[in-house]
């Protein structure tokens, strides 16, 4: 009896000191898997292709100094067999334990860049943009934008997606390409077209809106400035618009910061000084009211509008040649160096790139 009793001793007492030991191990794991670590001194980005395994994963943040060993990323895991580890770009700036680590990655909680694109940039203006965040070379978007097999069921007379990318603030990652950009603008497009509730002529009213996002960017406007285009166009007069000849002069590389009478006089087809009618497609990308202008202007008699005098951006209408030439002879008088300007290149008639109608 007294030796059965012994054995059962031992056997408490190793059944505590293993207790100890797990409740030891545990404390010891708990510790090193909550200690904040940092092994870099600025910022770090991780990026994880889609397939790394948990192993992979783990040596490439021990690899960036996020955490300290591989195995605790590991142990991580191994608490939580279940949760899902999305691929993408990881920005470390601060110190972060290991849970909060796999937590982040389980998360989703990827870096983006944000590219935010104004009403009335056209596709140069984008490619600058996206090239300015350093993922995307400019020439990969301009090549991308000049494929219209993205809304070509939509527009199939457009030339390329100028007019279609619509102006908004997108979310990208490094491994965003130039052709999933378009077609994520286009999307965005066609949701705001879907909104509106357009049906037919799709290309000719989307080409309007960007001229009157290019020369107005006063809302209440928009109306106003398609009303003069439609009455224009329905007079069969020329629509003798000044952003046409910058996008022609844009497509031919040869823009030098102002309009000039070899400008005026170029047969590009986008030149609506030489061309009567629209362009062959949109000179930007419109927004919303210009879209909703172009699809209802206002009904009015005017043919011409300029600048008023002054900063204030707002513009004269008229009806008559009369009456524009008056507003015209206010806005030199109100502006005497604009006049001075124009008169040095040639075009007496214009006071103002892009607000002489």
């Amino acid at each position: 009896m007294a030796r059965a009793g012994g054995t059962h001793l031992k056997r408490l007492r190793l059944a505590a000191a293993v207790v100890a030991l797990a409740a030891v191990a545990g404390g010891v794991l708990s510790a090193t898997l909550s200690a904040p670590h940092a092994g870099f001194t600025a910022s770090v980005f991780v990026d994880i292709d889609k397939g790394t395994g948990t192993l992979g994963i783990a040596g490439l943040l021990e690899d960036a100094g996020v955490i300290r060993w591989r195995w605790q990323f590991l142990a991580a895991r191994a608490l939580r067999p279940r949760a899902r580890l999305q691929a993408g770009e990881y920005q470390f700036s601060a110190p972060a334990t290991v849970l909060e680590v796999f937590g982040r990655l389980v998360r989703g909680d990827v870096f983006y860049y944000e590219l935010t694109v104004p009403e009335g940039n056209s596709v140069f203006e984008i490619a600058g943009r996206v090239a300015a965040l350093g993922i995307i070379p400019a020439e990969d978007f301009l090549a991308a934008a000049s494929d219209p097999a993205p809304i070509r069921d939509l527009a199939p007379a457009a030339p390329s997606l100028e007019g279609y990318l619509f102006p908004s603030t997108y979310r990208l990652t490094r491994h965003t390409t130039a052709a999933q950009l378009c077609r994520r603008m286009t999307e965005r497009f066609r949701e705001v077209w879907r909104e509106l509730g357009a049906k037919a002529g799709v290309h000719e009213r989307v080409t309007l809106a960007s001229l009157v996002e290019k020369e107005t960017a006063i809302a209440r406007e928009r109306p106003l400035v398609a009303s003069v285009f439609r009455n224009r166009l329905r007079a069969g007069m020329s629509l003798d618009c000044d952003p046409t000849t910058i996008y022609a002069a844009l497509l031919e590389g040869r823009y030098r910061g102002t309009i000039h009478q070899s400008d005026l006089a170029n047969r590009n087809r986008y030149n609506t000084y030489q061309h009567a009618g629209l362009p062959p497609g949109p000179i930007a990308n419109p927004g919303r009211a210009s879209l909703e202008a172009a699809l209802e202007p206002a009904e009015t008699s005017y043919l011409y509008f300029v600048a008023e005098p002054g900063p204030s951006g707002a513009h004269r209408f008229s009806s008559t040649l009369a009456e524009h030439r008056n507003a015209v002879s206010r806005y030199r008088r109100g502006n005497p160096k604009a006049v001075q300007k124009t008169a040095s290149r040639g075009a007496p008639a214009r006071v103002r790139p892009g607000r002489r109608r």
